[in-house]
This record gives C-alpha cells, sequence and structure tokens, in this order.
C-alpha cells in the first residue's frame, strides 16, 4: 500500500474504512447508519467511490446494490497508517513516536503490554525485528 497510504485519507474517509473494517463488508447505507453524523446517502456513495478510486476499498456486486469491503487487511493498513504517522510528526524516529506514546499514561499499560515492549526493544537491539 506504498503509493496509496491509510494516512493520507480524511476524517470522514477514515471513519468510513474504519466500518469497513469492523464489518469486513457493509453497504452504503450500512456505512451510512454507522457513521457518527453521517452525511447523505449518495456522498456515502461518492466517499466510497473515492476510496475504490485511491484503492482503499473494492465493491462486489449483490444482487440491485454493491457491497463494499477493505482491499487490504487491518494490519496492513495499521502499518501503512503508523508509517505515515512516524513521518509526519515525528519526523521518522520510531523512538520519539515511542516516547510521545508512553509519556501521555504510563500507567494504563498493562503488565502484558510492559512484557511484549520489553521483548519488541530485545527483538530490535539483537536485530530481529
Amino acid at each position: 500500500m506504498p503509493k496509496n497510504q491509510l494516512g493520507n485519507l480524511s476524517r470522514r474517509e477514515r471513519q468510513i474504512m474504519d466500518v469497513l473494517f469492523q464489518r469486513g463488508r457493509a453497504t452504503a447505507a450500512d456505512v451510512q447508519e454507522a457513521l457518527p453524523d453521517a452525511p447523505g446517502y449518495s456522498a456515502v456513495r461518492a466517499l466510497l467511490r473515492i476510496l475504490e478510486e485511491k484503492g482503499h476499498a473494492r465493491h462486489e456486486a449483490e444482487g440491485p446494490r454493491y457491497v463494499y469491503l477493505p482491499r487490504h487487511d487491518r494490519d496492513k493498513a495499521r502499518q501503512s497508517a503508523m508509517r505515515h504517522l512516524v513521518q509526519t510528526f515525528f519526523d521518522g524516529s520510531t523512538g520519539d513516536a515511542v516516547a510521545a506514546l508512553l509519556g501521555t499514561d504510563v500507567s494504563r499499560l498493562s503488565s502484558d503490554e510492559l512484557e511484549r515492549l520489553a521483548v519488541l526493544i530485545a527483538e530490535a537491539r539483537r536485530g530481529d525485528a
């Protein structure tokens, strides 16, 4: 997903992609129903077409209606969005991004999450990551 990163989406496009990721597949009416302060049906259809043009979504015809699906799995999209976030707000520094996340409220991390982070750091030091 290098050319069409999820990070390059508008707020509303990200909301629509969230709906598609959560449901796996949805009609324009399903998407409209799930959106906060939803725009009109025609606007939702137009946004879904834009997401298709950008390469983030696709559709399948089911009788007279289209059912929309994400084109990429959620993990791939998450990685792309994180790369974009780190590049945009932290000048490409993963360490600065992690420090910003941890600086928000370290007490909210569970012992399992802290252990996972320790393992990832150890792997990065060894060059396994």
